[in-house]
């Protein structure tokens, strides 16, 4: 058995010498190593290898073993390494290079999602997250959505064959935090996307960005929800930025209101600008979220609190004066190069 331990290594060796890519390789591995490789069929030999051979054979075939792996990796960064000398073959290392050429940039969405998560984690909000495809539960009966809203026709709602949906928004994201609280206050931030079946334009697209923010607690008031939302728009768009606060319904908060901001384009006169929604958490949300959890943490009679939400393509396009929401998602270079530092 030691001659034949020694042919075998001999012969791997010589498999490995001649192999010329990583499938030859991997041949050469099975071949010798595999489960009924000809080195796995020897080591099943031991049993009737006699007693006094047993520790002789025993090093021999741990001796080939290893040369065979280690024959292996050796190869294997050998052709590693071919393949990246030919990748480089024609460049010449010695030309100068360019400072600053081919830097990357992070994404105008990017940007300024990460401005709004920065400005609202300042004022105690926890990022919250949840699954982007949902039951209609919570997308729409736990936040007090009539069935015969609009938003839940299969015109407006990605529906999938089981009776889920992809979410509109990110307000579902609310729901289940409440779902799960285990004490109040909540005071979360909800980014991510949302879907409907829009038509596609400049304005429009089919999945957009949003960010919703959700505070509950007792003794939660319109003053706080005002204050917050004044305070982060203007740490968006400047100091001295203009907040206003127009009524509007929406199905899950009461009373409830549309933002706007008072903006200022290159060598436009400054207009108002509908920027976001929000409003006082209607107490029919917390008793649908009671009724769901079996309790009484979320008691409409001294529970409050307030939600809001924006969407970040709207909010990027206004920033930087996007006339097409189309370029965000088309990843033209020329026009990502305009968001460089």
């Amino acid at each position: 058995m030691l001659s034949q331990l020694d042919s075998l290594k001999t012969e791997a060796l010589a498999a490995l010498d001649a192999a010329q890519d990583e499938p030859a390789l991997e041949a050469v591995r099975v071949n010798f190593l595999g489960k009924k490789g000809s080195v796995t069929a020897l080591s099943q030999g031991m049993k009737d290898v006699p007693v006094e051979q047993k520790k002789e054979v025993g090093a021999k075939l741990n001796e080939v073993r290893t040369a065979i792996t280690e024959g292996i990796d050796a190869k294997k960064l050998a052709l590693q390494a071919a393949q990246d000398a030919k990748a480089v073959e024609g460049i010449d290392i010695t030309l100068p290079g360019r400072p600053g050429a081919g830097l990357g940039a992070l994404h105008p969405l990017t940007q300024i999602r990460d401005l709004a998560i920065r400005t609202l984690r300042r004022m105690g909000f926890a990022l919250a997250e949840g699954p982007e495809i949902e039951t209609e539960w919570h997308c729409f009966d736990a936040l007090n959505t009539p069935a015969d809203h609009p938003a839940r026709n299969e015109k407006d709602t990605f529906y999938l064959p089981d009776g889920r949906l992809l979410r509109t928004h990110t307000s579902s994201v609310q729901i289940r935090t409440m779902e799960a609280a285990k004490t109040l206050p909540i005071r979360i931030i909800a980014p991510g996307s949302a879907y409907r079946r829009d038509e596609i334009d400049a304005t429009h697209l089919s999945v957009f960005n949003q960010l919703e923010g959700l505070y509950v607690s007792q003794d939660v008031s319109l003053g706080d929800l005002k204050g917050t939302l004044e305070y982060f728009f203007r740490e968006i768009f400047g100091a001295g930025t203009a907040v206003r606060f127009r009524p509007h319904f929406f199905p899950f908060t009461e009373p409830s209101f549309e933002i706007d901001v008072k903006l200022e384009a290159k060598g436009k006169d400054a207009r108002w600008i509908e920027i976001a929604g929000c409003g006082m958490v209607d107490p029919a949300v917390f008793a649908e979220i009671n009724k769901a959890r079996g309790d009484n943490l979320f008691d409409p009679e001294t529970t409050t609190g307030f939600a809001f939400g924006l969407g970040l393509d709207r909010l990027a396009m206004i920033m930087h004066g996007i006339t097409d929401i189309r370029h965000l998602i088309e990843n033209d270079v020329r026009f990502l190069q305009q968001f460089a530092a």
